[in-house]
Protein backbone atom coordinates (compact mmCIF):
# COMPACT_ATOMS: atom_id res chain seq x y z
CA UNK A 1 0.00 0.00 0.00
CA UNK A 2 1.51 3.60 -0.99
CA UNK A 3 2.58 5.52 1.98
CA UNK A 4 0.86 8.57 2.38
CA UNK A 5 2.52 11.49 2.82
CA UNK A 6 2.41 13.07 6.41
CA UNK A 7 1.92 17.32 5.58
CA UNK A 8 2.29 20.23 6.84
CA UNK A 9 1.98 22.88 5.53
CA UNK A 10 3.48 26.52 6.41
CA UNK A 11 4.56 29.47 5.21
CA UNK A 12 8.41 29.91 4.63
CA UNK A 13 9.96 32.72 2.41
CA UNK A 14 6.62 32.96 0.22
CA UNK A 15 6.45 29.61 -0.50
CA UNK A 16 4.68 26.63 0.73
CA UNK A 17 6.61 23.69 2.11
CA UNK A 18 5.40 20.16 2.48
CA UNK A 19 6.91 17.60 5.35
CA UNK A 20 6.95 14.54 4.33
CA UNK A 21 7.72 11.61 6.83
CA UNK A 22 6.86 8.20 4.55
CA UNK A 23 7.72 5.37 6.94
CA UNK A 24 8.68 1.75 5.66
CA UNK A 25 6.51 -0.43 7.69
CA UNK A 26 6.78 -1.77 11.35
CA UNK A 27 9.43 -3.83 10.63
CA UNK A 28 11.80 -2.06 9.17
CA UNK A 29 14.30 0.75 9.81
CA UNK A 30 13.55 3.81 11.73
CA UNK A 31 15.27 7.56 11.75
CA UNK A 32 17.02 6.92 14.97
CA UNK A 33 20.47 8.42 14.14
CA UNK A 34 21.09 12.05 14.19
CA UNK A 35 22.27 12.88 10.98
CA UNK A 36 23.39 16.55 12.27
CA UNK A 37 26.06 14.41 14.15
CA UNK A 38 27.12 11.99 10.87
CA UNK A 39 30.37 11.36 10.36
CA UNK A 40 31.49 12.62 7.26
CA UNK A 41 35.32 12.12 5.53
CA UNK A 42 37.16 11.78 2.78
CA UNK A 43 39.38 8.68 1.21
CA UNK A 44 41.10 7.15 -1.70
CA UNK A 45 40.61 4.06 -2.65
CA UNK A 46 43.38 2.05 -4.77
CA UNK A 47 42.37 0.40 -7.96
CA UNK A 48 43.50 -2.58 -9.89
CA UNK A 49 44.36 -0.30 -12.83
CA UNK A 50 46.33 2.26 -14.60
CA UNK A 51 44.35 4.06 -16.59
CA UNK A 52 46.33 6.69 -16.97
CA UNK A 53 49.66 5.04 -17.72
CA UNK A 54 51.98 6.68 -14.76
CA UNK A 55 52.75 4.08 -13.22
CA UNK A 56 51.02 3.79 -10.40
CA UNK A 57 47.52 2.24 -10.00
CA UNK A 58 44.68 4.59 -10.12
CA UNK A 59 43.02 6.07 -7.07
CA UNK A 60 39.46 6.65 -6.60
CA UNK A 61 38.27 9.68 -4.38
CA UNK A 62 35.13 8.33 -1.76
CA UNK A 63 33.16 10.58 0.28
CA UNK A 64 31.29 9.24 3.32
CA UNK A 65 28.46 10.52 5.09
CA UNK A 66 27.23 7.52 7.87
CA UNK A 67 25.44 7.55 11.30
CA UNK A 68 27.67 8.18 14.45
CA UNK A 69 27.44 4.35 15.94
CA UNK A 70 29.36 1.54 17.23
CA UNK A 71 27.65 -0.92 15.23
CA UNK A 72 28.50 -1.51 11.31
CA UNK A 73 26.22 -0.36 8.92
CA UNK A 74 25.48 -1.23 4.88
CA UNK A 75 26.45 1.15 2.35
CA UNK A 76 24.18 2.68 -0.58
CA UNK A 77 26.67 3.95 -2.82
CA UNK A 78 26.58 6.16 -6.11
CA UNK A 79 29.22 6.87 -8.83
CA UNK A 80 29.51 9.39 -10.81
CA UNK A 81 32.04 11.32 -13.26
CA UNK A 82 30.38 14.46 -12.68
CA UNK A 83 30.55 15.82 -9.40
CA UNK A 84 32.95 18.10 -10.79
CA UNK A 85 30.83 19.09 -13.49
CA UNK A 86 31.68 19.32 -17.19
CA UNK A 87 34.17 20.70 -19.65
CA UNK A 88 32.61 22.50 -22.86
CA UNK A 89 34.07 20.41 -25.84
CA UNK A 90 32.58 20.11 -29.77
CA UNK A 91 30.75 17.45 -30.90
CA UNK A 92 31.60 16.07 -34.17
CA UNK A 93 30.66 17.59 -37.52
CA UNK A 94 29.28 14.55 -39.74
CA UNK A 95 26.21 14.85 -38.75
CA UNK A 96 25.29 16.20 -42.18
CA UNK A 97 27.79 13.90 -44.15
CA UNK A 98 27.76 16.53 -47.12
CA UNK A 99 31.04 17.00 -47.34
CA UNK A 100 36.50 23.81 -18.00
CA UNK A 101 38.39 23.85 -15.36
CA UNK A 102 38.65 21.57 -13.26
CA UNK A 103 36.42 22.05 -9.83
CA UNK A 104 38.86 22.29 -6.69
CA UNK A 105 38.12 19.27 -4.48
CA UNK A 106 39.63 20.37 -0.82
CA UNK A 107 40.56 17.10 1.02
CA UNK A 108 41.18 18.72 4.14
CA UNK A 109 37.51 19.65 4.78
CA UNK A 110 36.07 16.79 5.28
CA UNK A 111 33.76 18.10 8.18
CA UNK A 112 31.90 20.03 5.40
CA UNK A 113 31.32 17.79 2.58
CA UNK A 114 27.51 17.52 1.63
CA UNK A 115 25.62 15.71 -0.99
CA UNK A 116 23.13 16.94 -3.60
CA UNK A 117 20.37 14.17 -3.50
CA UNK A 118 18.04 12.82 -1.10
CA UNK A 119 19.64 9.43 -0.20
CA UNK A 120 22.25 11.12 2.44
CA UNK A 121 18.77 12.38 4.09
CA UNK A 122 16.90 10.23 3.98
CA UNK A 123 19.00 6.97 4.40
CA UNK A 124 21.53 8.03 7.26
CA UNK A 125 19.21 8.59 10.19
CA UNK A 126 17.72 5.26 9.16
CA UNK A 127 21.15 3.35 9.88
CA UNK A 128 22.93 3.94 5.99
CA UNK A 129 25.94 5.03 4.90
CA UNK A 130 26.01 6.77 1.84
CA UNK A 131 29.11 7.02 -0.34
CA UNK A 132 29.64 9.05 -3.56
CA UNK A 133 32.92 8.55 -5.66
CA UNK A 134 34.35 9.85 -8.58
CA UNK A 135 34.27 7.46 -11.18
CA UNK A 136 38.18 7.66 -12.93
CA UNK A 137 39.78 10.38 -14.69
CA UNK A 138 36.86 12.64 -13.05
CA UNK A 139 36.61 14.76 -9.79
CA UNK A 140 39.47 13.92 -7.53
CA UNK A 141 40.35 10.66 -8.78
CA UNK A 142 43.11 9.64 -11.11
CA UNK A 143 42.99 7.90 -14.38
CA UNK A 144 41.12 8.55 -17.36
CA UNK A 145 37.57 8.41 -18.60
CA UNK A 146 36.58 5.98 -20.87
CA UNK A 147 32.83 6.15 -21.94
CA UNK A 148 32.06 2.57 -19.81
CA UNK A 149 35.65 1.18 -20.31
CA UNK A 150 36.69 -1.64 -18.40
CA UNK A 151 39.00 0.59 -16.28
CA UNK A 152 36.16 2.51 -15.19
CA UNK A 153 34.08 -0.80 -14.15
CA UNK A 154 37.25 -2.06 -12.28
CA UNK A 155 37.30 1.29 -10.56
CA UNK A 156 34.20 1.81 -9.09
CA UNK A 157 34.24 -2.16 -7.90
CA UNK A 158 37.44 -1.47 -6.16
CA UNK A 159 35.10 0.46 -3.76
CA UNK A 160 32.66 -2.60 -3.19
CA UNK A 161 36.31 -4.00 -2.33
CA UNK A 162 37.33 -1.62 -0.19
CA UNK A 163 34.16 -1.45 1.77
CA UNK A 164 34.59 -5.23 1.97
CA UNK A 165 38.04 -5.43 2.89
CA UNK A 166 39.88 -6.20 0.25
CA UNK A 167 41.27 -2.94 -1.73
CA UNK A 168 43.40 -0.21 0.05
CA UNK A 169 42.46 3.30 1.44
CA UNK A 170 44.27 5.66 2.25
CA UNK A 171 43.80 9.23 4.19
CA UNK A 172 44.51 12.29 2.54
CA UNK A 173 47.90 12.22 4.06
CA UNK A 174 48.25 9.02 2.97
CA UNK A 175 47.73 6.70 5.81
CA UNK A 176 45.75 3.04 5.48
CA UNK A 177 42.38 3.54 6.71
CA UNK A 178 39.51 0.56 6.57
CA UNK A 179 35.99 0.63 6.18
CA UNK A 180 35.76 -1.30 9.70
CA UNK A 181 32.60 0.77 10.29
CA UNK A 182 30.93 -1.00 7.17
CA UNK A 183 28.95 -4.77 6.88
CA UNK A 184 30.06 -4.82 3.34
CA UNK A 185 26.81 -4.89 2.30
CA UNK A 186 26.20 -2.66 -0.61
CA UNK A 187 24.18 -1.14 -2.98
CA UNK A 188 24.34 1.14 -5.83
CA UNK A 189 22.25 3.77 -7.14
CA UNK A 190 22.55 6.42 -9.71
CA UNK A 191 20.22 8.00 -12.68
CA UNK A 192 22.11 8.35 -16.62
CA UNK A 193 25.58 7.31 -16.02
CA UNK A 194 25.18 7.14 -12.22
CA UNK A 195 22.97 4.16 -12.83
CA UNK A 196 25.04 2.66 -16.01
CA UNK A 197 28.26 2.49 -13.36
CA UNK A 198 25.89 -0.07 -11.05
CA UNK A 199 25.13 -2.36 -14.19
CA UNK A 200 28.83 -2.81 -14.99
CA UNK A 201 29.92 -3.33 -11.47
CA UNK A 202 27.57 -5.47 -11.50
CA UNK A 203 28.29 -7.67 -14.60
CA UNK A 204 31.50 -8.37 -12.33
CA UNK A 205 29.71 -10.50 -9.90
CA UNK A 206 31.76 -8.32 -7.12
CA UNK A 207 30.78 -10.09 -3.73
CA UNK A 208 29.27 -7.91 -1.66
CA UNK A 209 27.38 -5.56 -4.24
CA UNK A 210 23.86 -7.30 -3.21
CA UNK A 211 21.90 -4.58 -4.47
CA UNK A 212 21.75 -2.36 -7.76
CA UNK A 213 19.19 0.22 -8.76
CA UNK A 214 19.84 1.62 -12.19
CA UNK A 215 17.75 4.75 -13.29
CA UNK A 216 18.17 5.48 -16.96
CA UNK A 217 21.12 3.11 -17.20
CA UNK A 218 23.13 2.16 -19.98
CA UNK A 219 23.19 -1.80 -20.18
CA UNK A 220 25.64 -1.55 -23.70
CA UNK A 221 27.37 1.67 -24.93
CA UNK A 222 26.90 0.34 -29.03
CA UNK A 223 23.36 0.83 -28.29
CA UNK A 224 23.77 4.35 -26.36
CA UNK A 225 25.54 5.50 -30.04
CA UNK A 226 24.86 3.06 -32.43
CA UNK A 227 21.40 0.65 -33.80
CA UNK A 228 21.93 -1.91 -35.91
CA UNK A 229 25.13 -0.73 -37.62
CA UNK A 230 24.15 2.84 -37.66
CA UNK A 231 25.79 5.57 -36.16
CA UNK A 232 22.53 6.76 -34.19
CA UNK A 233 22.97 9.77 -31.33
CA UNK A 234 21.21 10.01 -28.25
CA UNK A 235 18.27 12.15 -29.17
CA UNK A 236 19.39 15.83 -27.99
CA UNK A 237 23.19 14.94 -28.53
CA UNK A 238 23.54 14.93 -32.10
CA UNK A 239 27.23 14.51 -33.14
CA UNK A 240 28.12 13.12 -29.61
CA UNK A 241 29.87 9.82 -29.36
CA UNK A 242 32.35 8.17 -26.55
CA UNK A 243 35.74 10.18 -27.33
CA UNK A 244 33.02 13.54 -27.08
CA UNK A 245 32.05 12.40 -23.61
CA UNK A 246 35.05 11.49 -22.14
CA UNK A 247 36.49 14.61 -22.60
CA UNK A 248 33.16 16.35 -21.28
CA UNK A 249 33.53 14.18 -17.92
CA UNK A 250 37.36 14.83 -18.18
CA UNK A 251 38.09 17.29 -15.22
CA UNK A 252 41.71 16.97 -14.81
CA UNK A 253 44.36 19.64 -13.97
CA UNK A 254 46.26 18.45 -16.96
CA UNK A 255 44.16 16.44 -19.77
CA UNK A 256 46.90 16.10 -21.95
CA UNK A 257 47.98 12.95 -19.62
CA UNK A 258 44.45 11.75 -20.79
CA UNK A 259 45.22 12.53 -24.38
CA UNK A 260 46.52 9.36 -25.67
CA UNK A 261 43.30 7.57 -24.57
CA UNK A 262 40.94 10.02 -25.71
CA UNK A 263 42.79 10.09 -29.15
CA UNK A 264 42.47 5.72 -28.54
CA UNK A 265 38.11 6.56 -27.83
CA UNK A 266 38.04 8.48 -30.95
CA UNK A 267 39.71 6.16 -33.46
CA UNK A 268 37.73 2.34 -31.97
CA UNK A 269 34.63 3.79 -31.79
CA UNK A 270 34.15 3.94 -36.17
CA UNK A 271 31.74 6.44 -37.23
CA UNK A 272 32.12 5.72 -40.21
CA UNK A 273 30.90 1.78 -40.74
CA UNK A 274 29.44 2.07 -37.06
CA UNK A 275 30.00 -2.11 -36.68
CA UNK A 276 30.31 -3.75 -33.57
CA UNK A 277 33.89 -4.32 -32.46
CA UNK A 278 35.77 -5.52 -29.88
CA UNK A 279 35.64 -2.01 -28.44
CA UNK A 280 32.19 -1.86 -27.96
CA UNK A 281 32.08 -5.66 -26.54
CA UNK A 282 34.59 -3.71 -23.89
CA UNK A 283 31.31 -1.45 -22.97
CA UNK A 284 28.17 -4.45 -23.56
CA UNK A 285 27.82 -5.65 -20.33
CA UNK A 286 25.00 -7.71 -21.53
CA UNK A 287 27.94 -9.96 -22.22
CA UNK A 288 28.34 -10.57 -18.63
CA UNK A 289 24.51 -10.67 -16.99
CA UNK A 290 25.08 -13.95 -16.21
CA UNK A 291 27.51 -12.55 -13.31
CA UNK A 292 25.12 -10.78 -12.29
CA UNK A 293 24.52 -11.68 -8.49
CA UNK A 294 23.36 -8.80 -7.12
CA UNK A 295 18.97 -8.18 -7.19
CA UNK A 296 17.96 -5.25 -9.56
CA UNK A 297 15.42 -2.31 -8.98
CA UNK A 298 15.23 -1.32 -12.66
CA UNK A 299 13.87 2.14 -13.44
CA UNK A 300 13.35 3.92 -16.69
CA UNK A 301 11.51 6.74 -18.48
CA UNK A 302 8.78 5.68 -21.20
CA UNK A 303 9.83 9.67 -22.87
CA UNK A 304 13.41 9.23 -22.48
CA UNK A 305 15.45 9.74 -25.64
CA UNK A 306 18.70 10.34 -24.17
CA UNK A 307 19.24 6.80 -22.38
CA UNK A 308 16.34 5.18 -24.53
CA UNK A 309 14.69 2.26 -23.38
CA UNK A 310 15.96 -0.59 -25.23
CA UNK A 311 18.61 -0.01 -22.75
CA UNK A 312 16.27 -1.07 -19.82
CA UNK A 313 14.21 -3.58 -21.85
CA UNK A 314 17.29 -5.57 -23.06
CA UNK A 315 18.78 -5.38 -19.73
CA UNK A 316 15.60 -6.81 -18.56
CA UNK A 317 15.65 -9.48 -20.41
CA UNK A 318 18.98 -10.68 -20.06
CA UNK A 319 18.63 -10.54 -15.82
CA UNK A 320 14.98 -12.41 -16.60
CA UNK A 321 17.16 -14.87 -18.74
CA UNK A 322 19.71 -15.62 -15.51
CA UNK A 323 17.16 -15.61 -12.76
CA UNK A 324 18.17 -12.41 -11.47
CA UNK A 325 15.96 -11.02 -8.37
CA UNK A 326 14.38 -7.83 -9.85
CA UNK A 327 11.97 -5.06 -9.58
CA UNK A 328 11.05 -2.88 -12.42
CA UNK A 329 9.72 0.69 -12.58
CA UNK A 330 8.57 2.08 -15.60
CA UNK A 331 7.14 5.86 -15.67
CA UNK A 332 5.66 8.74 -18.21
CA UNK A 333 8.55 10.86 -17.77
CA UNK A 334 11.81 11.42 -19.33
CA UNK A 335 15.46 11.02 -18.13
CA UNK A 336 14.50 11.38 -14.85
CA UNK A 337 14.50 9.86 -11.07
CA UNK A 338 11.21 8.51 -9.53
CA UNK A 339 11.66 10.13 -6.60
CA UNK A 340 10.80 13.64 -8.53
CA UNK A 341 7.33 12.23 -10.09
CA UNK A 342 5.85 9.55 -7.46
CA UNK A 343 8.06 10.50 -4.53
CA UNK A 344 5.88 9.06 -1.03
CA UNK A 345 5.67 5.93 -3.39
CA UNK A 346 8.81 5.64 -4.52
CA UNK A 347 10.61 6.73 -1.35
CA UNK A 348 8.65 4.07 0.25
CA UNK A 349 9.61 0.88 -2.53
CA UNK A 350 13.09 2.01 -2.13
CA UNK A 351 13.48 1.86 1.16
CA UNK A 352 12.01 -1.25 1.85
CA UNK A 353 14.29 -2.23 -1.05
CA UNK A 354 17.35 -1.69 0.59
CA UNK A 355 15.71 -2.82 4.04
CA UNK A 356 15.16 -6.38 2.05
CA UNK A 357 18.53 -7.11 0.26
CA UNK A 358 20.78 -4.90 2.69
CA UNK A 359 19.64 -5.41 5.90
CA UNK A 360 17.96 -8.61 5.38
CA UNK A 361 14.57 -7.86 6.54
CA UNK A 362 11.86 -8.95 5.42
CA UNK A 363 9.94 -5.93 4.12
CA UNK A 364 7.42 -7.93 2.08
CA UNK A 365 8.56 -6.13 -1.19
CA UNK A 366 9.24 -8.89 -3.05
CA UNK A 367 6.34 -10.49 -2.71
CA UNK A 368 4.59 -7.10 -4.39
CA UNK A 369 4.17 -7.31 -8.18
CA UNK A 370 6.98 -7.24 -9.89
CA UNK A 371 6.32 -3.94 -12.37
CA UNK A 372 5.13 -1.04 -11.42
CA UNK A 373 4.16 1.13 -15.17
CA UNK A 374 2.64 4.60 -15.43
CA UNK A 375 0.58 3.58 -18.75
CA UNK A 376 -0.44 7.49 -19.42
CA UNK A 377 0.34 10.46 -16.77
CA UNK A 378 -0.77 9.77 -13.12
CA UNK A 379 -2.02 6.37 -14.12
CA UNK A 380 0.17 3.28 -12.41
CA UNK A 381 -1.00 0.00 -12.74
CA UNK A 382 1.19 -3.38 -11.48
CA UNK A 383 1.72 -6.72 -13.03
CA UNK A 384 3.08 -10.34 -12.11
CA UNK A 385 5.82 -9.75 -14.73
CA UNK A 386 6.90 -7.60 -17.84
CA UNK A 387 6.56 -7.60 -20.54
CA UNK A 388 2.45 -7.98 -19.30
CA UNK A 389 1.58 -11.73 -18.68
CA UNK A 390 -1.26 -12.64 -21.26
CA UNK A 391 -0.41 -10.63 -23.77
CA UNK A 392 0.05 -12.14 -27.50
CA UNK A 393 2.28 -11.64 -30.75
CA UNK A 394 0.54 -10.41 -33.44
CA UNK A 395 1.79 -9.54 -36.82
CA UNK A 396 0.83 -5.81 -38.05
CA UNK A 397 0.89 -6.35 -42.10
CA UNK A 398 2.86 -2.90 -43.60
CA UNK A 399 1.75 -2.03 -47.29
CA UNK A 400 4.53 -1.54 -50.09
CA UNK A 401 4.61 1.80 -51.69
CA UNK A 402 8.20 4.46 -52.60
CA UNK A 403 9.58 6.98 -50.81
CA UNK A 404 12.02 9.43 -50.99
CA UNK A 405 14.53 10.41 -48.42
CA UNK A 406 14.30 14.24 -47.35
CA UNK A 407 16.81 14.88 -44.79
CA UNK A 408 15.46 18.39 -43.41
CA UNK A 409 12.19 16.75 -41.89
CA UNK A 410 12.06 15.59 -38.61
CA UNK A 411 10.63 12.19 -37.84
CA UNK A 412 7.84 14.17 -36.11
CA UNK A 413 6.43 16.17 -39.21
CA UNK A 414 6.62 12.71 -41.27
CA UNK A 415 4.60 11.02 -38.65
CA UNK A 416 1.75 14.05 -38.67
CA UNK A 417 -1.95 13.79 -40.98
CA UNK A 418 -1.40 9.98 -41.65
CA UNK A 419 -4.32 10.16 -44.46
CA UNK A 420 -2.63 12.90 -46.39
CA UNK A 421 -0.06 12.16 -49.33
CA UNK A 422 3.51 12.78 -48.36
CA UNK A 423 6.05 11.26 -50.90
CA UNK A 424 8.71 11.34 -48.04
CA UNK A 425 7.39 8.52 -46.24
CA UNK A 426 5.34 5.04 -46.09
CA UNK A 427 2.53 4.94 -43.90
CA UNK A 428 0.38 1.73 -42.97
CA UNK A 429 -2.34 2.44 -40.45
CA UNK A 430 -4.79 -0.39 -38.63
CA UNK A 431 -8.51 0.13 -38.50
CA UNK A 432 -9.93 2.32 -35.38
CA UNK A 433 -9.40 -0.29 -32.00
CA UNK A 434 -12.89 -1.54 -30.42
CA UNK A 435 -11.03 -1.67 -27.04
CA UNK A 436 -7.93 0.14 -25.10
CA UNK A 437 -5.32 -2.61 -26.29
CA UNK A 438 -1.89 -2.49 -24.28
CA UNK A 439 1.43 -2.97 -25.84
CA UNK A 440 4.20 -4.22 -23.60
CA UNK A 441 7.96 -5.45 -24.52
CA UNK A 442 10.19 -4.70 -27.70
CA UNK A 443 8.36 -4.67 -31.11
CA UNK A 444 10.19 -5.69 -34.03
CA UNK A 445 9.66 -5.06 -37.77
CA UNK A 446 11.10 -6.69 -40.92
CA UNK A 447 10.60 -4.90 -44.23
CA UNK A 448 11.37 -5.41 -47.68
CA UNK A 449 12.91 -2.60 -49.57
CA UNK A 450 15.60 -1.35 -52.14
CA UNK A 451 17.36 1.63 -51.82
CA UNK A 452 18.86 3.87 -54.18
CA UNK A 453 21.51 6.51 -53.57
CA UNK A 454 23.29 7.25 -50.60
CA UNK A 455 21.45 6.75 -47.14
CA UNK A 456 21.85 3.75 -45.45
CA UNK A 457 19.84 4.19 -43.06
CA UNK A 458 15.82 2.67 -42.48
CA UNK A 459 13.66 4.27 -39.97
CA UNK A 460 10.21 2.66 -38.53
CA UNK A 461 8.04 5.16 -36.46
CA UNK A 462 5.35 3.29 -34.20
CA UNK A 463 2.57 5.73 -33.59
CA UNK A 464 -0.69 6.24 -32.07
CA UNK A 465 -3.18 7.95 -34.04
CA UNK A 466 -6.22 9.33 -32.21
CA UNK A 467 -6.47 12.61 -29.53
CA UNK A 468 -5.61 12.54 -26.27
CA UNK A 469 -3.85 14.21 -23.36
CA UNK A 470 -0.36 13.08 -23.47
CA UNK A 471 2.98 13.70 -21.21
CA UNK A 472 4.79 16.60 -22.57
CA UNK A 473 7.37 17.30 -19.86
CA UNK A 474 7.68 17.79 -15.91
CA UNK A 475 7.06 21.26 -14.29
CA UNK A 476 8.81 22.11 -10.11
CA UNK A 477 6.16 23.62 -8.44
CA UNK A 478 6.58 25.68 -5.61
CA UNK A 479 6.03 23.22 -3.11
CA UNK A 480 8.36 21.13 -1.03
CA UNK A 481 8.49 17.90 0.61
CA UNK A 482 11.59 17.87 3.33
CA UNK A 483 11.93 14.06 3.20
CA UNK A 484 14.60 13.82 6.28
CA UNK A 485 16.82 16.00 8.61
CA UNK A 486 19.27 18.46 7.41
CA UNK A 487 22.07 20.51 8.12
CA UNK A 488 23.38 24.55 6.62
CA UNK A 489 24.03 23.90 2.64
CA UNK A 490 22.07 20.88 2.91
CA UNK A 491 17.86 21.00 4.12
CA UNK A 492 16.96 17.78 3.24
CA UNK A 493 13.78 19.64 1.05
CA UNK A 494 13.50 19.18 -2.32
CA UNK A 495 10.66 21.30 -4.67
CA UNK A 496 8.12 19.02 -6.42
CA UNK A 497 7.58 17.96 -9.67
CA UNK A 498 4.51 17.37 -11.71
CA UNK A 499 3.78 16.43 -15.10
CA UNK A 500 3.02 18.55 -17.77
CA UNK A 501 0.29 17.00 -20.83
CA UNK A 502 -1.30 18.50 -24.00
CA UNK A 503 -3.71 17.23 -26.39
CA UNK A 504 -2.24 16.10 -29.37
CA UNK A 505 -3.90 13.61 -32.24
CA UNK A 506 -0.87 11.67 -32.54
CA UNK A 507 1.80 10.36 -30.70
CA UNK A 508 5.25 8.39 -31.75
CA UNK A 509 5.50 5.74 -29.42
CA UNK A 510 8.51 4.24 -30.40
CA UNK A 511 11.22 3.87 -32.90
CA UNK A 512 14.14 2.09 -34.30
CA UNK A 513 16.92 2.05 -36.47
CA UNK A 514 19.11 -0.13 -39.52
CA UNK A 515 22.11 0.86 -41.26
CA UNK A 516 21.00 -1.50 -44.38
CA UNK A 517 24.67 -2.39 -44.87
CA UNK A 518 24.35 -4.36 -41.32
CA UNK A 519 21.55 -6.21 -42.11
CA UNK A 520 23.18 -9.86 -41.84
CA UNK A 521 25.07 -8.57 -38.35
CA UNK A 522 25.86 -5.51 -36.41
CA UNK A 523 29.54 -6.12 -36.67
CA UNK A 524 29.81 -6.82 -40.51
CA UNK A 525 28.91 -3.73 -42.88
CA UNK A 526 27.79 -5.92 -46.54
CA UNK A 527 27.26 -3.70 -49.30
CA UNK A 528 23.95 -3.54 -51.11
CA UNK A 529 23.27 -3.15 -54.41
CA UNK A 530 21.07 -0.34 -55.78
CA UNK A 531 17.71 -0.98 -56.47
CA UNK A 532 17.85 -4.74 -55.36
CA UNK A 533 15.54 -5.66 -52.59
CA UNK A 534 16.63 -7.35 -49.21
CA UNK A 535 14.93 -7.94 -46.34
CA UNK A 536 16.07 -6.29 -43.33
CA UNK A 537 14.95 -6.54 -39.53
CA UNK A 538 15.60 -4.83 -36.60
CA UNK A 539 14.28 -3.86 -32.89
CA UNK A 540 12.31 -0.99 -32.23
CA UNK A 541 12.91 0.59 -28.82
CA UNK A 542 11.22 -1.40 -25.83
CA UNK A 543 8.05 -0.05 -24.33
CA UNK A 544 4.53 -0.11 -22.63
CA UNK A 545 1.74 1.81 -24.14
CA UNK A 546 -1.56 2.06 -24.14
CA UNK A 547 -3.64 2.56 -27.40
CA UNK A 548 -6.94 3.69 -26.61
CA UNK A 549 -10.21 2.48 -28.13
CA UNK A 550 -11.16 4.45 -31.66
CA UNK A 551 -8.04 5.16 -32.07
CA UNK A 552 -5.21 3.41 -34.98
CA UNK A 553 -2.07 1.63 -34.58
CA UNK A 554 0.22 3.37 -37.38
CA UNK A 555 3.72 2.62 -38.67
CA UNK A 556 5.68 5.00 -40.68
CA UNK A 557 9.11 4.17 -42.64
CA UNK A 558 11.26 6.50 -43.18
CA UNK A 559 15.08 6.58 -44.21
CA UNK A 560 17.24 9.50 -42.30
CA UNK A 561 15.85 10.26 -38.73
CA UNK A 562 16.48 13.70 -38.46
CA UNK A 563 17.19 13.98 -34.59
CA UNK A 564 18.80 10.53 -34.73
CA UNK A 565 20.87 8.99 -37.23
CA UNK A 566 23.63 10.77 -39.67
CA UNK A 567 22.43 12.79 -42.61
CA UNK A 568 23.20 11.77 -46.02
CA UNK A 569 22.46 14.06 -48.59
CA UNK A 570 18.97 14.00 -49.55
CA UNK A 571 17.20 12.13 -52.32
CA UNK A 572 17.79 7.76 -51.54
CA UNK A 573 14.55 6.21 -53.33
CA UNK A 574 13.16 3.44 -50.50
CA UNK A 575 11.05 1.23 -52.95
CA UNK A 576 9.12 -0.91 -49.96
CA UNK A 577 7.50 -4.19 -51.15
CA UNK A 578 4.50 -6.78 -50.00
CA UNK A 579 5.15 -8.57 -47.23
CA UNK A 580 7.09 -6.07 -44.49
CA UNK A 581 5.29 -5.94 -40.73
CA UNK A 582 5.75 -5.17 -37.17
CA UNK A 583 5.52 -7.81 -34.53
CA UNK A 584 3.95 -6.68 -31.56
CA UNK A 585 2.98 -7.98 -28.07
CA UNK A 586 -0.76 -7.03 -27.18
CA UNK A 587 -2.87 -7.35 -24.08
Amino acid sequence: MPIRLLTVLMLLAGSVVITAGPAAAATGTQPVHDYSAAIREQVWVQSAVDSDADGKPDRVAVRIIRPATGTRVPVIFQASPYYAGLVDVPNHDDVDRDGSTRKSLDSSRSADITFAGYLDNYFVPRGYAVVFADSLGSGGSDGCPTSGGRNETLGMKAVVDWLNGRAPGFTAEGLPVRADWSTGRTGMIGVSYNGTLPNAVAATGVRGLETIVPIAGISSWYDYYRSHGGVVAPGGYQGEDTDVLARAVLTRANPEVCADVTAHLEQEQDRETGDYSAYWAERDYLRDAHRVKASVLLVHGLHDFNVRTGQAGQWWDALARNGVPRKLWLHQAAHTDPFHIRRAEWLSTLHRWFDKWLYRIDTGVTREPIADVEVAPNQWVTSANWPLPGSRKINFKLGGGTFTDDTSRTAESLAATPDSTDANRLVSLGAPLTRDTRLSGTPVVTVRAGLTRKSPYLTALLVDYGTADRFVRTRTRTEQDCIGPGIEGDPGCFARREHVTASSDHEIVTRGWIDVRNRFSPSVTTPIRPGQPYTFRWDLQSTDHVFAAGHRIGVVLISTDRDHTLRYPAGTVVDVRAGSSLELRLN
